[in-house]
C-alpha cells in the first residue's frame, strides 16, 4: 500500500456511518452482505448506504460480487492488513515493540 491508497482508505473510514458499515462487513466475514441486509441491520436508508458502499469500494476496502440479481459486499481483509502494515511499517524504530501482535508488527 502506498501513501495515496492509505489516505484514501483512512478518508473513507473517517465517517461514522461508513465505519459502521465496514465493521459490519468485517463481522460478516467471507459470507459478506447484500446492501438490503446491511440497510436492515444498520437501520440506514438504502440510498445512503449505497453512497457509503461506493466510497468504501472506491477506497479499495470492500469487494463486490454479483450473485444472480444480488450484489454481495465483503470487507477486503488484504487491503486492511496492507493499511495496518503501512501504518506500522517502521514502528518502534528498532526498539522494543509495544504494538500487539494482532497488528502484524514484526519489530
Amino acid at each position: 500500500m502506498n501513501e495515496t491508497q492509505t489516505v484514501s482508505a483512512l478518508s473513507a473510514l473517517a465517517h461514522a456511518q461508513r465505519l459502521r458499515v465496514f465493521r459490519a462487513l468485517v463481522i460478516a466475514g467471507s459470507e459478506g452482505r447484500t446492501p438490503s441486509a446491511l440497510a436492515d441491520q444498520l437501520a440506514v436508508a438504502r440510498n445512503t448506504l449505497s453512497f457509503h458502499l461506493k466510497e468504501l469500494a472506491h477506497a479499495g476496502l470492500v469487494t463486490i460480487e454479483q450473485q444472480g440479481r444480488n450484489l454481495i459486499y465483503r470487507a477486503d481483509f488484504a487491503q486492511i492488513n496492507g493499511l495496518l502494515g503501512y501504518l506500522t511499517e517502521h514502528c518502534c524504530q528498532g526498539g522494543v515493540c509495544e504494538i500487539s501482535e494482532s497488528t502484524h508488527c514484526d519489530c
